[in-house]
């Protein structure tokens, strides 16, 4: 669907997109992650036509995607972090005004408007002035206008952000429907947690570079047997606390990240034999254990290992 080969775009002397090459299937609910800077919304402009690259090619659905294509932008519905909405409209006009800009007929933006209304749970809001909206409202409706003209490729910056937990979870669920309505979507967040909840797949950037890629199963468990991250592991410990700390900091592969009443967790970067040993050796010296288990990969110890733990 989307295919970015190593662009680029320079501001003077700042790099803000560093010779990304990203290829999104159709169909894939991708979430773009990164700090501030990063790059990300720098990137969706260009692929939506707002910014002009420095260097390389951005091609949708086949198509070289050009600066102000009007068939890129057929291709593309965009959702910016800015919802730029109009305030003295009442929905159901809003809708109509963007309808007509891609030529759509009356009775064709009257029958769409109803049936995205009714998508976005928005259908007891016709009549309703866009100022009278809640944030999360006029988020959904901004995603109803992107959707008018069917687009290949639906982008949101930032959709969440500002958003309460109700409003977040429906955006959420509304996605999450779309994918599965075979939508190819792009989300930019810094809500790691939702990301990893309703994405397919994932990017994460930092300073204009794509760091990593790929499903987002086959990222976490890799990210999970990193040899240079290692592994995060929960020891619970009933009796022998002091005796079984200062072994851990003295054996090789193990880092003692904190300790509490009951529990140590370390990260290990040795073998599963190695731990045996480890464990068998616990033992040998009465200490008494009640638990043991590695803890699972998260998006976000997986942003914080390779952007250097820039939130």
């Amino acid at each position: 669907m989307l295919r970015i080969n190593d662009l680029t775009k320079n501001y003077g002397s700042f790099t803000a997109v560093n010779h990304l090459t990203l290829h999104i299937p159709e169909g894939e609910l991708f979430g773009f992650v990164g700090p501030n800077g990063a790059g990300k919304t720098t990137t969706i402009r260009i692929v939506c036509g707002l910014l002009k690259a420095s260097g390389g090619t951005v091609q949708i659905g086949g198509s070289s995607a050009t600066l102000g294509s009007k068939e890129m932008k057929k291709m593309i519905g965009y959702v910016p972090d800015f919802f730029g909405v109009y305030d003295n409209l009442k929905v159901k006009e809003y809708m109509d005004f963007y309808g007509s800009m891609y030529s759509m007929n009356s009775k064709e933006i009257a029958r769409l408007s109803d049936d995205l209304l009714e998508l976005v749970n928005l259908t007891d809001k016709k009549e309703f002035y866009v100022d009278t909206l809640s944030r999360g409202m006029k988020q959904r409706l901004c995603v109803a206008r992107a959707l008018l003209h069917n687009p290949q490729l639906l982008i949101l910056d930032e959709p969440n952000s500002g958003l309460d937990p109700r409003a977040r979870v429906e955006m959420k669920e509304l996605l999450k429907n779309l994918h599965s309505m075979g939508k190819t979507i792009i989300i930019s967040s810094h809500i790691l947690s939702e990301l990893s909840e309703m994405c397919s797949s994932i990017g994460i950037m930092d300073h204009g570079k794509l760091l990593t890629s790929g499903g987002i199963d086959t990222i976490m468990h890799g990210s999970m047997n990193e040899p240079t991250g290692g592994k995060r592991i929960h020891i619970r410990i009933n009796a022998g606390m002091e005796v079984a700390v200062q072994m851990m900091k003295e054996y090789p592969h193990v880092v003692v990240e904190s300790v509490r009443e009951n529990e140590i967790i370390i990260n290990y970067r040795g073998t599963d034999e190695e731990m045996s040993a480890l464990i068998g050796r616990l033992i040998q010296n009465q200490v008494i254990l009640t638990g043991f288990y590695p803890e699972e990969g998260s998006l976000e110890s997986l942003f914080m290992n390779l952007t250097g733990g820039e939130a």
